[in-house]
């Protein structure tokens, strides 16, 4: 059963910047457990938001509410159940991750076991590299180290900006894999910002798409994708004889153009399988059948509406 509680509750934030109004009047919520992914464009006011968030900065107005209660006059409490990555991870690289891990846990005044610690390099997956020099592991490697930070006293909410930058397909599957485990295995709420839209696709449950400050559209992941119309693209061996076959259907005028062997479609998403089955039913041979609606497509359509 999903929860009704929100972690986070903000109302009418916006920060100026003098003639800069970085965040415009946003507002939007995040319940225990989601998955929240934060998307906008470069310059959107992702990191603006983040800040004021972290109390790193103070808005110009609104109100930020965390756990229940106002950033603004309980924000050491709201903290200490906060774990945040902004920006690159920094450590002593001539240390080994694991005694990294040991210095931050001391400098954060909270108790930190040896078991503890050793239980988060096996949650981001460097047990084996634990004794290994920083400087030795990978950018991958380092972003995990930063989670394993983030989580040294057990945070109840997750802050991660941008934690993907700059790695390579690998790497980004071992972010990815770690926050669905932080989610479903350590109960956490996890607030992702990423200009990489597929990985929200992926992993996110609900997300907020924001455009010069303002917010452009909020909900979950699956119902704002299937809510518009879908791209398709399926390989057929005769495309003549298939536009017969579908000339008395709805689909005939869904078709979008054709080139080659490829008809393009424009529907709901829940037409693939009846479609594929009804062309396979009627003799049609389908080499691939071909889905183009992402969160990047439903991105880039949905933010060119709010220029």
């Amino acid at each position: 059963m999903k929860s009704t509680e929100n972690v986070i509750e903000i109302s009418g934030l916006t920060k100026r910047f003098k003639d800069v109004l970085a965040v415009d009047n946003l507002g939007f919520n995040i319940l225990k457990g989601d998955v929240f992914g934060f998307l906008g464009p470069n310059g959107a006011g992702k990191s603006t938001t983040i800040r004021m968030m972290l109390s790193l900065i103070f808005p110009s107005a609104g109100s930020i509410k965390i756990f229940g209660k106002t950033l603004l006059d309980n924000r050491k409490e709201i903290l200490t159940k906060v774990g945040a990555i902004v920006e690159k991870p920094d450590f002593y690289n001539y240390l080994s991750g694991l005694k990294n891990l040991e210095i931050l846990a001391k400098i954060s005044g909270k108790e930190v076991s040896a078991k503890r610690i050793m239980e988060l390099l096996d949650l981001v997956g460097l047990t084996d590299r634990a004794k290994s020099k920083v400087k030795t592991y990978s950018h991958g490697m380092k972003q995990r180290l930063g989670i394993a930070q983030a989580l040294l006293h057990n945070p109840e909410l997750v802050v991660l900006d941008e934690p993907t930058t700059g790695l390579d397909p690998q790497g980004m599957k071992e972010i990815r894999d770690l926050i669905i485990r932080l989610s479903k295995d350590e109960k956490k709420t996890i607030f992702l910002s990423s200009h990489i839209l597929s990985e929200i696709e992926l992993v996110a449950n609900r997300m907020i798409i924001i455009n010069k400050g303002r917010k452009i559209v909020e909900g979950e992941v699956d119902t704002l994708l299937k809510s518009k119309l879908l791209k398709v693209t399926i390989e057929v061996d005769n495309p003549e004889a298939t536009q017969k076959v579908l000339q008395n259907t709805s689909w005939y005028n869904s078709i979008e153009s054709i080139q080659g062997n490829k008809i393009n479609f424009n529907f709901g998403q829940d037409n693939i399988s009846a479609l594929n089955k009804y062309l396979v039913e009627n003799g049609v041979m389908v080499s691939a059948l071909i889905p183009v609606r992402s969160l990047e497509d439903y991105f880039l359509t949905i933010t060119a509406q709010s220029q």
